[in-house]
């Protein structure tokens, strides 16, 4: 997912120069290389593995809070996955902001003293605090986690609902025989 998330990203950059996605993956190849596209593929993983540890810890001790029975409770599987993922977005914003520095290498950081492009992930820490100090690191944190609050509280209801009709269906199936 990585290459489809630096065209992504690209593209919604303020007066981005791209129109199409064709275009954005043509001149990004040819002025960067195959490596551009990878170069934020440390930072997504090591933003993806405690965003879903959060998830999922934050998940479960709201279930224990909301649900201590552990019932088929569809308001407390939309509750505890909306406040699951709010939590873990906000946590994890300094990781996706320099996850999207990475990407996008935006002009405004590269023409702040830096030289070249950004390449690692400490190098990205390093020029969004060059930029714009700690506040910069949870620039967007409104944004994402209001993007992921509904995003969550679907998915866990979803998964709680199939989870249910599953067990439900092996219970009566088990009664039968």
């Amino acid at each position: 997912m990585n290459p489809a998330e630096v065209v992504k990203q690209r593209m919604q950059m303020y007066n981005s120069p791209y129109h199409r996605v064709k275009d954005c993956v043509r001149e990004v190849w040819q002025n960067e290389g195959a490596r551009a596209f990878y170069r934020s593929y440390t930072t997504q993983l090591t933003m993806n593995v405690p965003f879903q540890a959060i998830h999922f810890m934050t998940y479960e001790f709201l279930q224990e809070h909301f649900n201590p029975q552990r019932r088929y409770n569809p308001s407390s599987h939309v509750l505890s996955g909306a406040c699951a993922g709010a939590v873990a977005a906000a946590v994890t914003t300094p990781l996706d902001v320099c996850k999207t520095l990475l990407n996008t290498q935006e002009s405004l950081a590269l023409n702040s003293n830096i030289t070249g492009h950004i390449t690692g992930m400490a190098s990205a820490f390093r020029t969004v605090y060059q930029v714009g100090g700690v506040t910069a690191y949870f620039r967007g944190v409104q944004a994402r986690v209001i993007y992921q609050i509904p995003s969550t509280a679907i998915a866990w209801s979803v998964y709680e609902f199939f989870k249910y009709l599953i067990t439900k269906q092996q219970e009566e199936w088990r009664a039968g025989k």
